[in-house]
């Protein structure tokens, strides 16, 4: 006679990898039945883009962000943003890894010229772990912030002065 065992679950310390637009993470297991409490009835599952999308917005609060992304997201991110209809992606720049109950998040941030990288980095860090923690509950384990290009001053007077290409 043989034993099947049930699959094991992996660790809840280390962080999964998962595609942002079909999984989810359950934060809490609830117990059915009427003699539990409201609250416990019930399970709660959190989608991954909702962790990108609540870090996405909690890096761009911090001053001396100007931009996420890297250059070619960020091309295709101006030409979306000037589409009629067409909304900002928020989770432009963010890459996360989602376990049970943590997740590790990456950050891909443009600076503005003259603030101090090492404190936009900090700022950003500490403002993402609390936005993302405050709001879906799992812990943050790390937030990896690269830094990946400096915005000029000269970069918008360029931009401005090419827009048109007759008087």
């Amino acid at each position: 006679m043989t034993t099947q065992t049930a699959p094991t679950s992996q660790s809840v310390s280390a962080p999964q990898t998962r595609k942002p637009a079909q999984t989810t993470t359950d934060v809490s297991g609830g117990v059915a039945g009427a003699d539990q409490p409201a609250a416990n009835r019930g399970r709660t599952s959190i989608a991954d883009v909702v962790v990108v999308k609540v870090a996405g917005i909690a890096a761009r609060e911090i001053p001396g962000v100007y931009d996420m992304g890297g250059g070619l997201s960020r091309t295709i991110g101006a030409v979306r943003d000037r589409v009629p209809g067409g909304r900002p992606n928020v989770g432009r720049g963010v890459k996360v890894e989602v376990g049970e109950r943590q997740t590790a998040i990456d950050l891909d941030l443009v600076v503005e010229y003259g603030v101090p990288i090492t404190d936009v980095a900090r700022d950003v860090r500490e403002n993402v772990i609390s936005a993302v923690e405050r709001i879906t509950g799992l812990e943050v384990v790390e937030v990896n912030v690269i830094v990946n290009d400096v915005h000029l001053p000269e970069d918008d007077a360029e931009s401005q002065t090419t827009d048109s290409r007759v008087a």
